[in-house]
């Protein structure tokens, strides 16, 4: 069976297939890591990566990226808690300024993220469209 070049695109991920054959062409075949980079069109810093990660590890998976650490508003939980429950419904920006009030600070989408992850969305487009339709005068009979 022949290798067949693949075509990759700048900035998206490698398949695990295509990995797999660039490390055994390395480590099976010999081939040197530029060489194998070039055969299937990817950097030979990739290629070198996908070969020790798959020497240390015995997989050329790529590691989870984002999202693993340690929320820094989930310490404040019953903090935001006890404002929603003194002051509900106030927007994300409301909210935001009620804790920088009491010392903490978090960006927007940070307060919006832990609202959606605790079932807390705002629903303010729904609302600002059903406050345009009440006000809107009724025609017909």
């Amino acid at each position: 069976m022949t290798d067949m070049t693949v075509v990759s695109r700048r900035g998206h991920a490698i398949g695990g297939h295509l990995r797999r054959r660039a490390v055994a062409a390395v480590l099976e075949r010999g081939m040197s890591m530029r060489a194998a980079a070039q055969l299937y069109e990817v950097s030979e810093s990739s290629v070198w990566l996908w070969v020790q990660r798959f020497r240390e590890r015995g997989h050329v998976r790529p590691d989870r990226q984002g999202g693993g650490g340690a929320s820094r508003i989930e310490p404040e939980r019953e903090r935001i808690f006890r404002i929603l429950k003194a002051r509900p419904g106030p927007s994300i920006d409301g909210l935001r300024k009620a804790l920088a009030a009491e010392g903490v600070t978090f960006s927007f989408s940070t307060v919006q993220r832990f609202l959606k992850r605790h079932g807390l969305e705002r629903k303010k487009r729904l609302a600002a469209a059903e406050l345009i339709r009440k006000s809107r005068p009724r025609t017909g009979a």
